[in-house]
């Protein structure tokens, strides 16, 4: 129960384990429920993952949860697990910020769809998880909340923006949690933190009630997605399977029926693609990830280092961020377009915050355009995934970095084996994937020298998510997957 010192304590289980113990009755929902709160008192402070709590609403779901368990009347396959939400996620009668100052005590009057699938299984939203503003950077921090720590090492961040799930998955402040991912926004906190994590194909998850600056949750986003944080790729899969299927409004017309892996992993036609000098990666991680491919390739499963879609490695630059910040673009206030038209006409502006104003003012027939070139690269990842099953690749260049707060996204830099690099960067490896719409799942390889966690993507083709999962689970399996941060032993 709560305060275990050990590994066995109920927060450091798996989803998965912890419904297993649910269904055997050896534990209840009101336990469950009670240690989390526990440990998030315990280390809270030290952390700052979870940053509302709904208590009362949980305490008496897990309460009518055991009464129906000890009727043999069990309401879904999560009926009793208590879990926390992003804070960008609609969830009703709850807290949800996106971060935003503007929205400090805004609360929804209806789920997001994902949460609603989540709560119709059973499940019990206890809490929600920290994020930056507007889920805009790679770090967790705002000015409601404050800031997320990793656990790895408390004067890094976890990533962004799902970092508050990252953290407190790690931790076991919760079993699993939901993000949302348009640049690498679930990617990235799996691999800062050392958990798991799958950015689904686009469109397979509703995304309505996606809390932003666009529309406060109404419409969905080109390129954004909604995915399950966790500590295994079991759970990844189970809590994938819950949130997935069509839009409420599209269930006359269209039903979700994703295929099967192209085969067992070991079958699986597996190619790397590990650095390349448009964004090169770090030695540490670099050092983990040969380290990985090496052990794949002892295990007996072949790996293509050298094959490469036909799509120019910096079209990500071109055509993938563009699209990303003018998928964002349309919640911004006149002030704010004034701005960046006053950057766009500056000659000595930085390019990659003139690029970012002109992607965030661009017109409808230049979005197309860029739309028509990520078609044809769509077509030519398709191509490449007709000779390959899963693309291993880096999810970002570096592990951990300290929190960094001044400046922006576009504006900072960060200190990588003597070089200064561009801090928008970190996003170019996750994205490289993303605006083309891929499944990705990230998964845990190793840690560096410094005892940072180094999380692989392993990369599929379009609606391949199930091909993904199972060759995560084979990598999970066998270079040992999730580990538990020393703070989160107590």
């Amino acid at each position: 129960m709560a305060g275990n010192s050990s590994s066995d304590a109920l927060g450091l289980q798996s989803a998965t384990a912890l419904l297993e113990m649910l269904a055997a009755r050896s534990v209840s929902s009101v336990e469950l429920l009670d240690h989390f709160v526990e440990r998030n008192a315990l280390l809270g402070d030290e952390i700052n993952a979870i940053v509302s709590l709904d208590l009362e609403r949980a305490s008496e779901l897990a309460r009518t949860s055991d009464e129906r368990r000890a009727k043999n009347q069990v309401d879904g396959i999560l009926d009793g697990l208590p879990m926390t939400i992003k804070d960008a996620i609609a969830v009703e009668g709850l807290r949800s910020t996106g971060g935003a100052i503007e929205l400090a005590e805004h609360v929804p009057p209806k789920d997001a769809e994902a949460v609603a699938k989540i709560k119709a299984a059973g499940g019990i939203v206890f809490g929600k998880t920290n994020l930056p503003r507007w889920s805009g950077d790679i770090q967790a921090f705002n000015e409601i909340f404050g800031t997320t720590n990793n656990p790895w090492n408390l004067k890094c961040g976890p990533g962004g923006s799902s970092g508050g799930a990252s953290a407190a998955v790690a931790t076991g402040l919760t079993p699993w949690e939901v993000g949302t991912d348009i640049g690498g926004s679930v990617r990235l906190p799996a691999h800062f933190a050392g958990v798991c994590g799958h950015k689904p194909s686009y469109g397979v998850v509703p995304q309505l009630g996606y809390i932003d600056h666009v529309s406060y949750g109404v419409s969905d986003a080109d390129i954004n997605v909604f995915g399950p944080l966790a500590k295994t790729v079991d759970d990844l899969e189970l809590l994938f399977d819950v949130v997935s299927g069509t839009r409420r409004d599209n269930q006359n017309g269209w039903q979700l029926d994703l295929p099967s892996s192209r085969g067992p992993a070991k079958d699986l036609r597996v190619a790397s693609w590990l650095d390349d000098a448009d964004c090169p990666v770090s030695e540490a991680v670099s050092n983990v990830l040969e380290t990985a491919i090496s052990a794949i390739e002892a295990d007996g499963v072949a790996v293509n280092r050298s094959a490469r879609p036909d799509v120019a490695f910096n079209d990500v630059r071109s055509v993938g961020l563009p699209l990303i910040s003018a998928a964002t673009s349309p919640g911004r206030t006149e002030e704010e377009l004034d701005a960046l038209r006053q950057v766009i006409d500056d000659p000595s502006s930085d390019e990659s915050i003139r690029m970012r104003a002109q992607s965030s003012t661009m017109s409808h027939r230049d979005w197309l355009l860029l739309t028509e070139q990520r078609d044809k690269n769509r077509q030519l990842w398709s191509k490449f995934f007709e000779g390959f099953d899963v693309l291993l690749a880096p999810v970002a260049f570096v592990s951990a970095f300290e929190h960094q707060h001044e400046g922006t996204l576009y504006t900072r830099t960060l200190s990588v084996d003597g070089q200064t690099r561009p801090y928008s960067d970190l996003i170019i490896w996750t994205s490289q994937f993303g605006y083309v719409y891929l499944p990705s799942t990230v998964v845990p390889v190793g840690w560096t020298d410094d005892g940072l966690p180094v999380g692989i993507q392993v990369v599929g083709p379009y609606l391949g998510d199930r091909t993904t999962l199972v060759f995560a689970r084979y990598l999970e399996n066998l270079l040992g997957g999730y580990r538990i941060p020393p703070i989160a032993n107590i």
